[in-house]
């Protein structure tokens, strides 16, 4: 009898074999970008799941939901924190100041004497230190820095100086550097979330907000406030961001493809964005939809920062970090 179980159990397997093994799914990554196809932050994403499927060479799905579907930035920083919702993402560092108060530190205003100067500090990766305390409270990783548009101040009349500018109230991202530095100008600082900045100074809520000429154009914000003050306060750097709970979760050699192609596709973004800053401004100038107003007292503004940024470097620990900065040559 247990010959007899022993055959049949024997027969039986090559039946067993002969069923087909399901291949395993590829596997599916979200991305999240406020913006649609036509804005740097998209082009970058779009570059980086284009460069991950190159890298890695093996079936995987990108599902990136534009135009702020998934909410703004700073949701999808709390939904990669949560290993949820969004794997991958642009998000300003102003939005990860409740896991790290140096990240808004990375693209704070009047850290950047120009271009030359925020290309160097990129290079030697001198925010080292802020991305590996963001990677380490929030389990979220900076896998690439891109950004690269000036930042100005827009509002619906000209505003050419610091007595123009005095007590005006401008809408500033919500990380306290912002703030404080504005009030150190003479402004009355407003945070307020991205999304109702047209609204609030259609209403007169606020007088004005401050931006990049990609966002300026994309949200439409020459139309409730045409007249740009040329501050150049500030530089974007905006991180392209990966849930560090999804990392882990992925084979080791994927990791390292959505590492390389961040690297990669942030520096695509970076040229792109810096590149086209002043051609956007140009035409829609030509378009009549925008002015570009001279203001006058740039350097002024920066003397009255510096203490501010001093102390703010020193609340955060990262006095060593602005003096490397301030130390470089370009």
């Amino acid at each position: 009898m247990y010959r007899r179980a022993l055959l049949g159990s024997a027969l039986a397997a090559p039946a067993l074999l002969s069923f087909p093994v399901r291949a395993q799914a590829p596997i599916t990554l979200n991305g999240a970008s406020q913006f649609g196809d036509d804005h740097p932050y998209t082009k970058a994403m779009i570059r980086f799941e284009e460069l991950v499927k190159r890298y890695w060479g093996k079936p995987i799905n990108f599902v990136l939901h534009k135009n702020s579907s998934l909410g703004l930035e700073k949701q999808y920083f709390e939904y990669m924190a949560q290993g949820r919702a969004v794997d991958y993402a642009v998000v300003s560092p102003a939005h990860m100041s409740t896991f790290s108060k140096a990240a808004p530190f990375v693209d704070a205003p009047f850290i950047f004497r120009g271009l030359a100067h925020w290309n160097q500090v990129l290079e030697q990766d001198l925010f080292k230190p802020v991305a590996d305390e963001v990677e380490k409270r929030a389990r979220v990783a900076m896998i690439g820095y891109g950004g690269g548009g000036v930042r100005n101040i827009f509002f619906a009349k000209p505003v050419r100086n610091l007595a123009e500018l005095r007590g005006l109230k401008v809408r500033v991202q919500g990380a306290p550097i912002w703030s404080r530095t504005f009030a150190a100008i003479g402004m009355s600082p407003t945070v307020i979330a991205y999304n109702e900045i047209y609204n609030a100074i259609q209403n007169n809520v606020i007088d004005g907000g401050e931006n990049e000429a990609a966002g300026v154009e994309q949200m439409r914000f020459y139309e409730v406030a045409p007249q740009l003050a040329m501050t150049q306060h500030a530089i974007t750097i905006r991180p392209l961001c990966f849930s560090v709970q999804t990392l882990n979760r992925l084979p080791t050699d994927l990791q390292a493809a959505i590492r390389r192609a961040g690297r990669e596709a942030s520096a695509f973004h970076r040229e792109a964005e810096s590149g086209a800053d002043s051609q956007i401004l140009e035409t829609l100038e030509k378009a009549g939809k925008l002015h570009r107003v001279e203001f006058t007292d740039r350097a002024e503004m920066k003397r009255l920062v510096d203490p501010v940024m001093a102390a703010y470097a020193r609340e955060i620990d990262a006095e060593s970090i602005l003096n490397r900065i301030n130390a470089l040559t370009a």
